[in-house]
């Protein structure tokens, strides 16, 4: 590991929030044991990412990884995840995003086993952000499979659930792949509470789902939305 005193402002600033959002990960049940992945892309284009078989809510500012645009270690630093392959596509394929955040948020991968579509329109506040999340499918975990699994869901969709795995949520920085990630499990709870109280659920018709993308784009918001762009649905 390269000295610290020799850390860029920006290197040190974004080793500290990676661990910050690491122990969130945990903390909120996220994430458990060593699971899960987070990365940042620097401003040179290198990546820094969480590093095999760590626990994700112990982390320290050295621990972290550093690789570049091809997933190669650029100091004497810890080995990457053993998926960064995740990371590497979703930043091929969406360069405006500067963050990666992998999970294992156990009610939207619950809902994922259980053949639950958590594309369809439910909450108002997830109509009018992000849309919905796709699930792409199962696909092996350590293998070549799993990147090119979502490389098409990652290019329409910000959120995505990997098929009795986990999910991928990308940001502009950690705290907004964070916030993506904690908006789908709580939806996912949601869901899962309708469910078991009903049985099944109704979404909301396409005229609700329609005035609500309207007061998005009302108020100019142009982040990415699944139900606007039609993520996976064609």
């Amino acid at each position: 590991m390269r000295d610290p005193a020799s850390w860029s402002e920006e290197e040190a600033r974004t080793r500290q929030a990676l661990c910050r959002i690491g122990a969130l990960c945990y903390q909120k049940g996220h994430i458990a044991g060593a699971d899960g992945n987070l990365s940042a892309r620097l401003e040179d284009g290198t990546i820094l990412i969480t590093p095999a078989g760590a626990m994700k809510g112990f982390l320290e500012p050295g621990h972290i990884a550093h690789i570049d645009a091809n997933g190669r270690v650029v100091d004497d630093g810890p080995s990457a995840s053993t998926e960064t392959g995740i990371h590497l596509v979703s930043y091929r394929e969406r360069p405006d995003m500067r963050a990666v955040v992998h999970a294992h948020p156990p009610h939207a991968v619950a809902l994922s086993i259980a053949g639950i579509d958590q594309m369809l329109p439910m909450i108002p506040e997830i109509i009018v952000t992000i849309g919905g999340t796709p699930t792409t499918p199962f696909a092996t975990p350590g293998t070549d499979e799993l990147p090119e699994s979502i490389r098409s869901t990652v290019r329409c969709s910000d959120t995505l659930i990997m098929k009795n795995h986990g999910a991928v949520t990308l940001g502009a920085n950690l705290m907004d792949a964070f916030k993506k990630l904690d908006m789908i499990e709580h939806t996912a709870k949601i869901l899962w509470l309708a469910y078991s109280v009903k049985g099944g659920v109704e979404p909301l018709p396409p005229e609700a789902v329609e005035k609500l993308l309207a007061t998005r784009r009302n108020l100019g918001i142009g982040t990415t939305n699944t139900l606007e762009n039609r993520c996976g649905m064609e």
